[in-house]
């Protein structure tokens, strides 16, 4: 009885290997052809994806979209060139289609929000709202644009930390784009007897020699308003978001030493006290 049984499944074994030779010997040429024309597609496809990374970059197209662009069509070069391996074999890709058709449909009703997420993400590379580099707030966030990805965008703040912000809540949301910097707001008064062209002037000058201070966009030195303190001097500019705590410090600094140094005080509120017997 045992040795029937190892019979029988050596048999089998041998059935199976001749099956596979005689599979190999018939089809070992298209096997061969199918190998070739995948390997050529590859080196073709990655071929292409540089000749376009290239032309983008001769034309100064921004690094998120050529990126994106590349990718696309590496896959596609890959796709195309699969299909030809596959038919050469003799495998017919119209079922295969329809299949991943109806695969394709329902994971996209299982996997709504993340397709959601990539599809704002191409919508974001390709409208480009911002690029990496950029200043952006939305929903009370603000940061650095760090990296752009098909389902997150990636933001970094001053102090290091890495934002993750999933795509579909960018789009159609309001956004402020700052570009690469980011803008300053200071206020604070000085005596009515005190010439607030001479304090401007200071000020001005203190913006105009600090380094850091886009000098590209207008400094806004001026006359806020009017309380019971004194004149309420307003001063705008833009400074590196990178930087943005660091350098407002140090401007701060500076115009607090020339006010000192040129003599202007800033009016403090006083209170009088009657007391009457």
């Amino acid at each position: 009885m045992a040795d029937s049984g190892l019979g029988s499944e050596l048999a089998q074994i041998q059935q199976v290997y001749d099956v596979i030779t005689e599979y190999l010997v018939k089809y070992s040429f298209q096997i061969l052809g199918a190998l070739i024309i995948f390997l050529l597609g590859l080196w073709l496809a990655g071929k292409a994806s540089t000749m376009v990374e290239k032309q983008l970059q001769k034309h100064n197209i921004d690094v998120t979209l050529s990126t994106f662009v590349t990718h696309l069509v590496r896959l596609l070069v890959i796709i195309m060139v699969g299909i030809i391996a596959l038919g050469k074999l003799g495998i017919s890709v119209t079922p295969m289609v329809a299949a991943i058709g109806a695969a394709s449909l329902g994971a996209g009703l299982a996997v709504q929000g993340m397709l959601s997420n990539y599809a704002a993400g191409i919508t974001i590379i390709v409208s480009r709202p911002f690029v990496v580099g950029n200043t952006i707030s939305i929903n009370n966030i603000t940061g650095q644009v760090k990296d752009i990805k098909l389902g997150m965008t990636f933001l970094t703040n001053e102090e290091g930390e890495l934002i993750s912000i999933p795509n579909k809540h960018i789009l159609g949301e309001v956004l402020h784009n700052s570009f690469a910097n980011k803008l300053v707001e200071l206020h604070f008064n000085i005596d009515y007897q005190t010439d607030p062209t001479k304090v401007i002037e200071l000020i001005n000058g203190i913006l105009e020699s600090h380094p850091q201070v886009d000098k590209q966009c207008p400094l806004q030195v001026g006359i806020n308003g009017f309380n019971s303190t004194g004149l309420d001097i307003g001063v705008r500019y833009w400074i590196p978001t990178a930087s943005y705590f660091q350098d407002k410090y140090q401007v701060n600094l500076q115009l607090w030493q020339a006010l000192v140094d040129a003599g202007i005080s800033i009016p403090r509120p006083a209170q009088q006290l009657y007391i009457h017997q």
